[in-house]
């Protein structure tokens, strides 16, 4: 008892001596994460962006490692919770996971940009909210350590009932297509072209299978672009042939 009203007014003590700007940051994140913090500083440096930073103090240190941090955690979880699961599936699995796309969704979901002192006034990338999501992961490792850090992910992050949402959820319709090509032993080719119109650049891809058009998509880049036209031709190729397997134990 006499710890915990020990505890309570050194946090109190230490809040008074945060700036208004500091204090906000701390209460924010306490109430994302259900947990104390301790040095501000980290998550300071966790929402600075690169082209506000004086010192090269940004976010991208603190992202390299929580990328780390996140994938041996979604590892070990993936490990544990599918015990008879084959290396292909848990691979599979954490990519969903840990996609670009996902990370990005999660760190809109909690509104990381807005912690950024320039979020409303900078052009930003548009996978910042997943950089910033790993950068919050490395200073919440660096702050509170390992195991703590790994039980926020896991609680609150990114709890169970969430991770299950993506186990039928297709991360890569390229890879969906590649691997049932392979297994099928047919031809499986993209014709990816760059197109301009009034200045703009865009990227057509169609996919060919055994020397037949089966879809065409267009977009602002070949990546997005064959994976749309992917995607397109896995819906009218499902129709015909079970492309996708359910089972876990086949992937």
């Amino acid at each position: 008892m006499e710890l915990r009203k020990y505890f309570s007014k050194f946090i109190k003590q230490r809040r008074k001596k945060l700036s208004e700007k500091d204090l906000a940051l701390s209460t924010n994140i306490s109430k994302m994460i259900a947990q104390e913090i301790k040095d501000i500083s980290l998550y300071r440096q966790a929402f600075t962006l690169k082209a506000s930073s004086k010192k090269g103090e940004n976010y991208e240190r603190l992202e390299f490692l929580g990328d780390s941090i996140l994938g041996s955690t979604i590892s070990c979880y993936l490990f544990k919770t599918y015990p008879d699961a084959n290396e292909g599936y848990l691979t599979q699995m954490k990519s969903k996971i840990v996609n670009r796309k996902n990370l990005n969704k999660i760190g809109d979901n909690l509104k990381l940009v807005q912690l950024s002192p320039a979020g409303n006034t900078s052009v930003l990338s548009e996978n910042i909210s997943g950089n910033l999501f790993e950068a919050l992961i490395g200073a919440i490792y660096l702050d509170l350590g390992y195991e703590t850090c790994q039980d926020i992910l896991l609680k609150k992050l990114l709890p169970p009932q969430e991770l299950l949402k993506l186990e039928n959820k297709i991360a890569s319709y390229k890879s969906i297509l590649l691997e049932w090509s392979q297994k099928k032993k047919v031809e499986l080719r993209y014709d990816t072209q760059e197109e301009h119109q009034n200045k703009h650049i865009s990227f057509k891809s169609c996919v060919w299978i055994d020397g037949k058009k089966i879809s065409c998509a267009t977009e602002s880049s070949k990546k997005k672009a064959e994976e749309k036209a992917a995607q397109r031709a896995f819906y009218t190729l499902n129709k015909k042939e079970h492309i996708l397997e359910k089972s876990k134990l086949d992937s």
